[in-house]
């Protein structure tokens, strides 16, 4: 039997409940919905990348990224992200941000994906992603 890992990457702060930034069990990885927190600062509260929804969607995305590293994937190995927003009008943007991303970052092929509109994140905060990754 495969032994689950819960990954925490030292750029995330602990988690505040019984829960995992992410879980690796064999060759399959599930990050949990990151927000656009910057990298942990001991002592300081988690703070937002900025206001606005390019900035929370990078560093969403680099958040997510790090706990995929953590697990031993790269964004190659993500088979499915999913990606909430507190506004619909964020759309147009956030594909634009999204593709341009993931050009930068060489993606040899897209994951499915998937979109939806969810206000129920904690005030000032636009954007959540999660992702699924089988490794080879």
């Amino acid at each position: 039997m495969t032994d689950k890992i819960a990954l925490t990457p030292t750029t995330h702060t602990t988690p505040p409940a019984k829960f995992s930034h992410g879980v690796r069990k064999g060759n399959v990885l599930q990050v949990a919905g990151q927000v656009g927190f910057l990298p942990a600062v001991a002592g300081q509260a988690p703070t937002p990348a900025g206001p606005t929804l390019r900035e929370q969607t990078l560093q969403t995305l680099a958040n997510v990224k790090a706990i995929l590293e953590e697990g031993g994937a790269t964004w190659d190995d993500a088979m499915m992200i999913r990606v909430y927003l507190t506004d619909v009008d964020h759309f147009a943007e956030m594909n634009e941000i999204y593709n341009a991303y993931f050009e930068e970052q060489g993606l040899k092929e897209a994951p499915a994906a998937r979109t939806t509109v969810y206000v129920g994140l904690p005030k000032g905060l636009l954007i959540e992603i999660d992702a699924l990754a089988v490794l080879s």
